[in-house]
C-alpha cells in the first residue's frame, strides 16, 4: 500500500511540475511571429512583454520603446545600434520594442528593418490599452516615444527622451561599471 501511495504521489507531482513549466513557457510565448526576408519580430501583448523582459544574471537591459512613424525614434537608432555592438561581448542586451500599429507591421516596420539591416533584436508590443501598461513601464511616463528602460538586478532607471550616442553610453556605463 504504501509503495502505490509513493508512485501515485510522484505520478501527482510530475503531472504538476510539466504543467508548471508549460504554464511559464505559455506566458512568454508571443502572440505572433512576423516574418520577412532577413527578420523574425516577436509580438507580445503587455503581460507576454512583461514575461519576456525579465531580469536574469549580471546582464543590463536596454528597452527602447519605438516606432518607424516617430522621427526623434529613428534619428537615435544608430547610436543604440552604435552600442550594442561596442557591448556586444559584455553582460548585455538590447531590445527595441516597437510601437508601430499592429495592421501596418508587415507595410512599416518589417520593410524597415530590411532596408536598414538593422541587426539587433526588436518585439512588437501590441497591446491596445496602453493606459494600462505605459505606467506599469514607468509610474511617470507619459507615453511619448522615444522612450527608454536601462534595468539590471541592481538598478533600474526610464528615460523619456531621445538619445545622443554619447549621453546613451555614459546611461548605460552606470549600470554595467
Amino acid at each position: 500500500m504504501k509503495f502505490t501511495f509513493s508512485v501515485e504521489l510522484l505520478l501527482f507531482l510530475m503531472i504538476f511540475g510539466f504543467k508548471t513549466v508549460a504554464q511559464e513557457n505559455k506566458e512568454t510565448e508571443p502572440l505572433k511571429i512576423i516574418k520577412s526576408a532577413n527578420y523574425e519580430v516577436k509580438s507580445f501583448d503587455y503581460e507576454g512583454l512583461e514575461t519576456y523582459m525579465k531580469v536574469e544574471g549580471d546582464t543590463t537591459y536596454v528597452y527602447n520603446f519605438w516606432a518607424t512613424w516617430c522621427a526623434p525614434c529613428v534619428k537615435e537608432l544608430p547610436s543604440f545600434l552604435k552600442l550594442n555592438e561596442k557591448y556586444k561581448d559584455k553582460p548585455f542586451k538590447l531590445v527595441l520594442v516597437s510601437l508601430d500599429f499592429p495592421k501596418s507591421v508587415e507595410k512599416s516596420l518589417m520593410p524597415f528593418l530590411e532596408k536598414k539591416k538593422m541587426n539587433v533584436e526588436v518585439v512588437l508590443l501590441n497591446d491596445p490599452d496602453a493606459n494600462s501598461w505605459i505606467e506599469k513601464i514607468d509610474k511617470d511616463w507619459s507615453g511619448a516615444i522615444p522612450a527608454t528602460l536601462i534595468i539590471n538586478k541592481n538598478k533600474r532607471k526610464f528615460y523619456e527622451q531621445s538619445f545622443e550616442y554619447e549621453q546613451l553610453e555614459k546611461e548605460v556605463k552606470t549600470f554595467i561599471n
